[in-house]
Formats: C-alpha cells, structure tokens, sequence
C-alpha cells in the first residue's frame, strides 16, 4: 500500500473523490476545515522569554506517542528551531485524512503547552 504525505486537498480534488467515496471526501473536507481553523495561530513571545527546554518536549512528544499508538499512528521529534518544534507524523497517521486533524487538536495541544514552544509543524 503506497501512503501519501499529509496534505490539504483542492476543492476540485474533494470533487473528484467525492463521486468515488462521498463519505472519504466529507471526512477529509470536515478535517481540513477544523485544522484550517486554527493555522496562523502562534503564541506571542518577548526577547526575555525562555526557549522550550528539550527534555520536556521529549516527555510531551511522549505522550503524544502513547495516544497515536492506540490506533497505529506515531510522531518523531525531527528538531527544535527556535521556538518551533518539528516532529514526523508516522505510522497509521502517514496518508491518513485525520492525520491534519490529530496534529492540531492532538500534538499542538500537548507539545504546544510546553513553556516556550510558539508553534508545531509537521515535516515530511
């Protein structure tokens, strides 16, 4: 089975999936509009502010690794940038329509609660 990376859609593409798999194509379009919803967010910091510390994105990278699990998905760490965190959905979570969904309403919740973290992206 060949997995595709995590990616919006194009209306004409929803469209074409649409005739084959209308159910597919309404969960998709259900969860690019909940993720869209939420892109552009960032947390605001002052020159003073602490810079995320690694060891507790790591705990929350691992927490975040116990929840994918439960339905065959998992996240890696790819690095620290600053204030931005960089991880690798895996797993289940390659190709999957939730895949945007889980790294809004999952990994940025848990990851981005770190002291310091401004933002989490996902890296193919």
């Amino acid at each position: 089975m060949i997995r595709t990376p995590v990616r919006f859609y194009t209306e004409e593409e929803l469209d074409a999936l649409d005739e084959q798999d209308p159910v597919l194509a309404a969960r998709i379009a259900h969860a690019q509009a909940m993720a869209s919803r939420s892109i552009g967010r960032k947390k605001e910091f002052g020159p003073g502010d602490p810079l995320p510390d690694p060891a507790a994105v790591t705990e929350a990278i691992g927490a975040v690794r116990r929840i994918l699990s439960r339905d065959g998905g998992d996240i890696e760490m790819v690095g620290i940038e600053g204030r931005n965190i960089q991880v690798r959905m895996k797993g289940a979570c390659t190709g999957c329509p939730n895949a945007v969904l889980d790294l809004q309403q999952v990994v940025e919740k848990i990851v981005g609660a770190v002291p310091g973290v401004a933002s989490v992206s996902n890296t193919f």
